[in-house]
């Protein structure tokens, strides 16, 4: 949590800086984050720092230099987007000149923001390591918008559910259960939640909840109780709410379930 918070710092920091020099950069690219916790926009703009450092090339000297930056790097190299990237050099106005104190900015905070995302990468891939070991990992991983870090997280912040009797206790654990308003014949129309139990387990709720809400699985039940309720009218908190109210019933069912079934296992096998 404390590597998150800081990498959105840092990345807010480097974003700031590159409006400065090279507006827009960080929007240029599509490519998803490599294994070891590299963005391509971030070791793009820790070589190519300014506007200047490719504008003032011609078109094709800066096609082949990025063509061989995008090989050194382990990176696709595309066409279309070397032109893309020529033009948008081309365009924008800066704030800060080329000059060695503003590389100097630039290339520290990129080392910085690099080398915290490259550490985040080993540490994820340790969670999962352990995560692995534990015999709800499939049946986790395979939940829709579960992702490498989520699902470690909930498994950690969770553990074994079969010590929650039902699955009301589980959703009052982390907290997203309809708070109790006590003040006699008062009625109110919404009702926050207890917001009891982890913060950082609603976080890692909320991150899974928001992939059903981006992609509109419709199939999947989690993503029908969400537009139910947007239907019904309700604000956008309250339907999050709902719907990892479900997700977490579901994922109650489905770990339980399979906890059993593994201990049935190893009973067997033992006797």
């Amino acid at each position: 949590d404390l590597y998150n918070k800081n990498i959105v710092m840092l990345t807010n920091n480097l974003i700031s800086l590159s409006d400065k020099t090279f507006p827009g950069v960080n929007e240029l690219f599509s490519s998803p984050e490599k294994a070891d916790g590299h963005l391509k926009w971030v070791d793009f703009y820790r070589s190519f720092w300014h506007c200047d450092c490719i504008n003032r090339m011609s078109p094709d000297a800066f096609e082949e230099r990025y063509k061989k930056w995008c090989k050194r790097k382990g990176y696709h190299f595309s066409t279309d987007a070397a032109d893309a990237l020529y033009a948008a050099s081309c365009g924008p106005y800066t704030t800060l000149p080329r000059d060695s104190n503003a590389k100097l900015l630039v290339t520290v905070a990129a080392d910085q923001l690099i080398a915290l995302r490259e550490n985040q990468s080993k540490l994820e891939a340790e969670m999962l390591n352990l995560c692995k070991q534990l015999p709800e990992y499939e049946t986790v991983m395979a939940m829709y918008g579960v992702g490498k870090s989520t699902g470690s997280h909930l498994m950690a912040e969770l553990g074994d559910v079969r010590r929650f009797p039902h699955r009301s206790s589980i959703v009052a654990f982390a907290g997203v259960d309809p708070g109790v308003v006590g003040s006699g014949k008062m009625q109110l129309s919404s009702v926050t939640t207890s917001k009891r139990g982890s913060p950082q387990l609603r976080k890692a709720l909320f991150q899974v909840v928001s992939t059903y809400v981006k992609c509109k699985p419709e199939n999947e039940a989690v993503y029908q109780f969400y537009a139910k309720k947007r239907d019904e009218g309700k604000p956008f908190f309250v339907c999050t709410t709902a719907a990892a109210n479900k997700f977490l019933r579901i994922y109650y069912a489905r770990v339980k379930e399979c906890l059993n079934a593994a201990e049935s296992a190893t009973q067997v096998e033992e006797g």
